[in-house]
């Protein structure tokens, strides 16, 4: 088969469209052959040497792909040869064909083709697991995503408003901030232009975001902690704006507000699959009712995958950029 390789840790000329061994399906794995994948922040920092996939895990870039099952590892049930799916990876998503523990495997769901289901399996287990199994968000409270438009942050606006919650956000262009109030989203915030802790405060009279659902790290971890309202609660998932920062733990307590940071690649198989089993059971139904959809700006020959990363790391994209397999 071909998969994506990185020659060398570097800019996206490092990802190399070449021959490699085919995967085979262990036991309790499914081998899928991949109609799609899609680009992910990891992906890029996999690609300049930051973040190598976990030990035992696929060389190769990708989070999440579909497609069809090509073959059935010992002991899998409830799955069969031809099924459309989506999976949850640790790594091995850009490539014709992956190995994916069976409990990461998703049905396509109803009304999305299976190359779109792509842009599923990251963003929904991400925002899932952090806004809803961890932060615990509830029907009529607010959450404020930062990075609104993007596949994280288009998903979790959906799914906020799905469960009956206000959602701010913040972007940086007008354009972002436009499709974001299509999606649904409620306070509207420049980055570039507002102060978002100003903002979140004076839309909620006075009170903050009960939720923040944050892809910044260091650089908004303060401002974050003086946005939160009494009992809030920071879920942090990336470090876009640096690793090391000060948190003010007497705010912090006299809020009764707590921080919580996690990542999904290199958790245990059954934390994966318990996530997504929530998922399937939460999240699904309104993809199938059609209530919820991936939001996918632009789609890209899979042997493209450099041009892919340009698109991303310049951050002029909406929701999921994929790439779609030969």
């Amino acid at each position: 088969m071909h998969a994506i390789t990185i020659s060398e840790p570097g800019g996206p000329e490092a990802l190399v469209w070449a021959e490699v061994p085919d995967p085979v399906p262990g036991e309790g794995e499914v081998l899928v052959e991949v109609a799609a994948s899609a680009v992910n922040r990891a992906d890029i920092m996999q690609r300049q040497g930051f973040y190598d996939p976990p030990p035992g895990t696929s060389p190769y870039p990708g989070l999440e792909c579909s497609g069809r099952v090509a073959a059935l590892g010992t002991g899998v049930s409830g799955w069969s040869v031809g099924d459309e799916v989506c999976a949850l990876l640790a790594g091995g998503g850009y490539a014709e064909k992956v190995a994916v523990p069976a409990g990461q495997l998703l049905p396509v769901p109803e009304g999305i083709g299976v190359e779109r289901a792509a842009a599923l399996p990251e963003v929904v287990c991400t925002v899932w697991s952090n806004v809803f199994m961890v932060a615990h968000l509830r029907p009529g409270e607010t959450l404020l995503v930062h990075g609104g438009s993007s596949g994280i942050g288009t998903m979790a606006i959906q799914l906020a408003k799905a469960v009956g919650a206000k959602v701010a956000v913040t972007a940086g262009t007008k354009e972002k901030l436009e499709r974001c109030a299509e999606l649904g989203a409620d306070i509207l915030i420049n980055y570039r232009e507002q102060d978002f802790v100003a903002e979140v405060r004076e839309a909620t009279g006075g009170a903050g975001a009960d939720v923040i659902l944050d892809n910044m790290g260091a650089k908004y971890l303060d401002r974050n902690v003086r946005a939160l309202a009494v009992n809030g609660r920071l879920a942090i998932i990336g470090m876009q704006g640096g690793r090391k920062g000060e948190l003010d733990i007497g705010t912090l307590l006299a809020k009764r507000a707590a921080v919580s940071a996690t990542s999904l690649r290199a958790r245990p198989l059954e934390e994966k699959a318990a996530i997504v089993a929530a998922v399937r059971e939460h999240v699904w139904p309104l993809l199938d009712g059609g209530h919820i959809r991936p939001i996918v700006d632009r789609e890209l020959p899979m042997s493209d995958a450099p041009a892919a990363h340009r698109v991303v790391e310049e951050s002029g994209h909406i929701g999921k950029v994929l790439l779609i397999a030969s």
